[in-house]
């Protein structure tokens, strides 16, 4: 538009209209030139200003960007010749966040945990877990004192490449391409394990994947097919699969050559599935998508079909399905390629909606979301729904339930699972995956560990401890000889145990991924030599409460924030609280073993066992403001006498209204309910349950089972 310009009476300048320039708004035009000045004289007067031209026009809308994805975190595993052993946390936009170096080069899974899971066959096969991946250093490094490998001639590794983690049932399944066979391990195994399972494939596999809800197994075959099995677990790994979908065309033609990448969705019952052609083209990788996935048989029909030039799809060796947004790990044109919307949409040959250029990819997974529960010890529910109890027996003198972690009903009723642990059972806690930790010691020896067992709070019923699916921390790196209680913390990958031996007695903090003999992270010695029973460790403050057996509570700040500093020990507590009744400590005997801290009152609750001797003196108590507490704390409920049943509460746990306490000496279970506002004296339990020898007890929340 051309802008007129207004002239001053004085002025007879003619000027020509300009134009705005192209952009989101036109430039503004000129101002008027202004008018001449008067001439000479008393009263000349000046000239006025000329207008604002107008705005030009708009400039042409800029060509759009590219489309934006959901904020997520993705594991890129490499596998070229100078970065194999690698891998990189990447953005939903494939920025890379920061580099790991694994020592594993194939398939990525992350568990519910955090931890990831990885495949390697750069020297024998083996299978790596590397705990709390995306909280490691930039350029940090695996590590046995917090990591953990299957490896050896027992796992009949040879070969491994994609992988499946189970959340619900705690396995891996593992496509071993050479040993032509899908291998199985629990998901907490380690070392040279002989497999749960092996399933021999009519071709060799490439990846795997695996429908929690249904129990069926797809396999990825590098023949073109896909191996379905049904029934895959519950039928005891069925040898033979069910049925096999071949990728077809519409005149039922079969069109796959070599699938690697295997997704399912289990909200629309579709596979996706990559195939790579010829590995040594760099043209010809293709994506499918199946319909009716669980019922699909024999040559069926794509429901869509990428391939072609304009596609980059080479050698797409591993594929990761977000929602509808398939990301495509394609190792020959070295990239990271996102198909937006990859379920609906012509077929051909499609380009990616993101491209981003990255060195010889090999796998892709995205991150899963941690657990947003509590661990069991970290009641921040009023009242925890729970769908049962479990407890450890210890009895003096070896028997039939030496060894034992049962599981009974929340009212104290029945016995409704068991699993045997193989060790004389000190204390028994869980993850939030549902995996049990559970202290042991050989007086004759003077050994003692911590056995790491496969989702034992809600399945192994009547099963006993398996390399197969679990694993052991032991040896003279550990330093544990006596562990008594411990306490998990799931999110933060750590293992708080008390070790109650005479001479090193403290509390010594492992990697809950770590196995063998394995050198704790941290070690916290309270003062004076205190020997400690039991721990409790609140995530929220990052602090750890420390039972003693001198009658008093070691108090630790700062846990974590000082591992995470460097700091390898800590010698001496921020503070001690002594239980106190009218402002004076209760009189010997004391010996405080059971310990949980409610953070939403900010409340301790401790046990007393007082003589280990005297099966009537046990006391529980209920300390108040806590958190900062130091010196002598009146206890605001103390519970004891006869009609307590209380000789020897070794254990409690408390579940943000009742609390369960393992009667040793006069073998009980019991529960106390309203614990926190009950009256102090000699109360009998609301619920009590005959058990034999109660070492621990352990509540197990309603979302273990998820």
């Amino acid at each position: 538009m051309t802008s007129k310009i207004c002239l001053s009476a004085l002025s007879l300048a003619i000027l020509i209209g300009l134009t705005g320039c192209d952009g989101d708004d036109g430039s503004t035009g000129p101002a008027g030139m202004q008018g001449e000045m008067g001439a000479p004289g008393d009263n000349g007067t000046d000239g006025a200003d000329g207008n604002d031209g107008a705005n030009g026009n708009d400039g042409v809308d800029g060509a759009d960007g590219t489309p934006g994805f959901n904020a997520a975190t993705f594991i890129l595993a490499n596998n070229g010749t100078d970065n194999a052993g690698t891998i990189d946390l990447i953005d939903q936009n494939a920025a890379k966040l920061k580099t790991f170096n694994s020592g594993a080069n194939e398939g990525v899974a992350v568990d519910k945990l955090g931890n990831l899971i990885q495949a390697s066959d750069l020297g024998n096969g083996a299978i790596s877990t590397i705990c709390q991946v995306q909280s490691r250093n930039d350029g940090g490094m695996f590590n046995t004192d917090r990591d953990r490998t299957i490896t050896g001639t027992n796992t009949t590794l040879v070969n491994p490449k994609g992988i499946h983690v189970s959340h619900k049932r705690g396995l891996v399944f593992i496509a071993d391409f050479n040993a032509v066979q899908i291998t199985v391990f629990g998901a907490t195994a380690a070392g040279d394990a002989t497999p749960l399972a092996t399933t021999v494939t009519d071709a060799k596999p490439w990846d795997v994947t695996y429908d929690d809800v249904n129990d069926r197994l797809y396999v990825a075959l590098t023949n073109g097919d896909v191996a379905v099995y049904d029934s895959y677990v519950d039928g005891g790994f069925v040898a033979m699969p069910t049925r096999t979908i071949t990728p077809s065309n519409d005149a039922g033609e079969k069109i796959s050559v070599n699938i690697h990448g295997i997704a399912y969705d289990a909200k629309t019952n579709k596979l996706v599935l990559s195939d790579v052609g010829s590995a040594s083209d760099a043209t010809d990788g293709s994506l499918f998508v199946i319909n009716n996935a669980s019922l699909a048989d024999g040559n069926t029909s794509v429901a869509r079909s990428i391939a072609g030039p304009a596609s980059m799809l080479g050698n797409p060796v591993d594929i990761s399905l977000t929602g509808s947004d398939l990301r495509v790990a394609e190792k020959s044109n070295d990239a990271v390629l996102v198909f937006s919307n990859i379920f609906s949409g012509e077929s051909g040959d499609i380009s990616p909606d993101s491209v981003t250029q990255t060195i010889k990819p090999e796998s892709i997974t995205e991150t899963v979301m941690h657990s947003d529960m509590a661990d069991i010890s970290d009641s921040y529910m009023v009242n925890v729904p729970l769908m049962g109890v479990a407890v450890s027996s210890n009895p003096g003198v070896e028997g039939p339930t030496t060894g034992h972690i049962s599981r009974l009903n929340t009212p104290l009723t029945s016995e409704f699972g068991s699993y045997n642990a193989s060790q004389a059972i000190e204390s028994v806690t869980f993850d939030k995956a549902g995996n049990s930790y559970t202290t042991f010691d050989n007086s004759t020896t003077s050994t003692g560990g911590i056995v790491i067992s496969n989702k034992v709070a809600v399945h192994r019923d009547g099963e006993v401890f398996s390399l197969s699916q679990d694993s052991i921390i032991s040896g003279d790196n550990t330093g544990l000889i006596s562990p008594k209680g411990l306490d998990v913390a799931s999110d933060s990958g750590l293992v708080f145990v008390a070790e109650n031996n005479a001479t090193t007695p403290g509390i010594l903090v492992f990697s809950s991924c770590t196995t063998g003999d394995a050198s704790p992270l941290i070690t916290l010695t309270p003062s004076n030599n205190a020997r400690p029973w039991d721990v409790d460790y609140d995530v929220a403050t990052d602090r750890a409460f420390v039972a003693l057996t001198n009658g008093t509570i070691a108090v630790f700040d700062e846990v974590k924030t000082k591992l995470m500093a460097g700091m390898s020990s800590i010698t001496g507590e921020d503070r001690l609280i002594t239980p106190a009744t009218g402002g004076a400590a209760f009189p010997a005997p004391t010996n405080i073993h059971g310990i949980d801290y409610d953070p939403l009152s900010d409340s301790l609750i401790v046990s007393d066992v007082g003589s280990a001797a005297d099966a009537t003196d046990g006391k529980l108590y209920v300390l108040s403001n806590v958190g900062m507490s130091s010196g002598l704390n009146n206890v605001s409920v103390n519970i004891a006498g006869p009609a307590t049943m209380l000789g020897n509460p070794v254990d409690i746990m408390f579940t943000g209204n009742h609390l369960y306490v393992a009667e040793k000496s006069n073998g009980l279970v019991m529960r106390y309910d309203n614990i926190l506002t009950s009256s102090s004296g000699d109360i009998a339990a609301s619920l009590s349950y005959s058990f034999t020898a109660p070492e621990s007890v352990a509540i197990l929340p309603t979302w273990l089972n998820h």
